[in-house]
This record gives structure tokens, C-alpha cells and sequence, in this order.
């Protein structure tokens, strides 16, 4: 797909296209690491190409949490756009190694670590389980936002 496909969703006011530009699962192995003949990966060029189209307040990018070091290629390519970045928690990604990879000075990513919430718990402990974990997440992303602004 290409800017055609994208297009149509640019230019609305406080809302964002998203564009898929690496994912966490082995199967990104496929395709998504396939290099051309300068060596420039697939990702790599989705988001250095897609990032051209629209601005930061109209576009983001999915970047898997499981590879830090790729999301901080990622955030190169796109140093202002946000991070839509699934994979903190249950699928294996560390939240401190994805805020040290692709945080921004205004934050720039949007965790999402649902598996870690919904399963937290069972049967009657299902809800403050889940309650649990999500303000767990959201008190860590908090603590790393204040020191960020403290530096």
C-alpha cells in the first residue's frame, strides 16, 4: 500500500493515521527486515518514506517494544512523530529499555500493554488485578516522565 492509502486519512485535526512500520513478532523476520541494494530495510523505508507524508500531529507509527535497539532506528527515521508500541509486558518488552529507545523530550509513545492488564488476574481478583497492573504501568511511565523533565 502507498500514499493513496494513506492520504485520505491525513490532514483531520487532532486525529492520526497509523502506519505500521515494525512489529515485535518473529514473523517481521519475513519481510520486514529485508534489505534492498543499499542494505536500507523494509521498515526502515516505510517509515523514512511514510514520515515525508505527513507531519507528527497527523501521523504515527507502529514500532513493536520487543527490540529496543530497532526502535531507536526507528525514532532516528522519525524523531517526532508518536510510537504506537504494543508489546511492553506479557509479549516480552521491557517498558524502561522502550522509554530509554524511543521517548521523546515531550514523551512521544503510546505503550500499550494490554495482555499484562487483562490477564493479571482470575475470577473475582480478574478487575483489581487489572486495576492493579494498569496503574502500576501508568505510575512507572509517570515516575520516568518526571525524572526526564527533572534532567
Amino acid at each position: 500500500m502507498g500514499r493513496d492509502s494513506i492520504e485520505p486519512f491525513l490532514h483531520r485535526p487532532g486525529k492520526w493515521a497509523i502506519v505500521l512500520g515494525i512489529t515485535s513478532n518473529a514473523g517481521a523476520n519475513d519481510f520486514q527486515f529485508i534489505a534492498d541494494a543499499n542494505g536500507q530495510r523494509l521498515f526502515e523505508a516505510v517509515i523514512a518514506k511514510c514520515a515525508q507524508w505527513g507531519s507528527p500531529d497527523e501521523l504515527m507509527f507502529v514500532t513493536g517494544a520487543t527490540r529496543p535497539e530497532v526502535l531507536q532506528q526507528a525514532r532516528a527515521l522519525a524523531p517526532d512523530h508518536f510510537f504506537l508500541v504494543p508489546g511492553v509486558g506479557a509479549q516480552g518488552g521491557d517498558l524502561n529499555a522502550v522509554l530509554d529507545a524511543g521517548m521523546t523530550r515531550d514523551g512521544g509513545l503510546l505503550i500499550n500493554s494490554s495482555r499484562s492488564v487483562l490477564y493479571a488476574g482470575a475470577g473475582e481478583e480478574a478487575i483489581p488485578m487489572a486495576r492493579k497492573a494498569a496503574m502500576q504501568m501508568q505510575q512507572a511511565m509517570e515516575k520516568r516522565m518526571r525524572e526526564r523533565a527533572v534532567v
